[in-house]
């Protein structure tokens, strides 16, 4: 059963990254101003980063159970995965979200917002392959 709840965790969570990238944040800068949309955007990249840190440490700690469970050892790729992801949105939003905003308006800040795409891509991948590994039948 907890598996199951960690498999639907792990698709909400992919499908809302899906539609952070790939529609609202779109769809702010086609329908509002330009700082009408960074405004927003702002606010739903905030709002990401915090269900992303809420979302991988109940992952976490959700395998971690089912291993003490099964009385197998160590780390496994169902951990590692959303640890990964955590990883990427402490670095992506919390270290350099801050440095875009402080270099606005200069050559620099393009590369911090692809620097932070790159992170938000890696983010995605891994936690669809997290929903993807976590529906597979497992190995017994």
């Amino acid at each position: 059963m907890l598996r199951r709840i960690q498999l639907l965790l792990a698709a909400l969570w992919g499908g809302f990254l899906l539609c952070v990238a790939g529609v609202a944040a779109p769809a702010a800068f086609a329908a509002l101003e330009r700082a009408g949309a960074i405004d927003y955007v702002r606010r739903l990249f905030e709002l990401e980063a915090q269900v992303a840190l809420a979302a991988g440490i109940v992952l976490m700690m959700m395998d971690r159970r089912i291993v003490r469970d099964s009385a197998r050892q160590g780390a496994t790729t169902e951990f590692l995965l959303p640890a990964a992801a955590l990883f990427c949105t402490v670095v992506g939003y919390y270290v350099i979200q801050p440095q875009m905003e402080a270099a606005m308006g200069t050559p620099m800040a393009m590369k911090l917002h692809f620097a932070s795409m790159a992170f938000f891509l890696v983010k995605t991948i891994t936690v669809l392959t997290l929903a993807w590994r976590l529906s597979q039948p497992r190995a017994s």
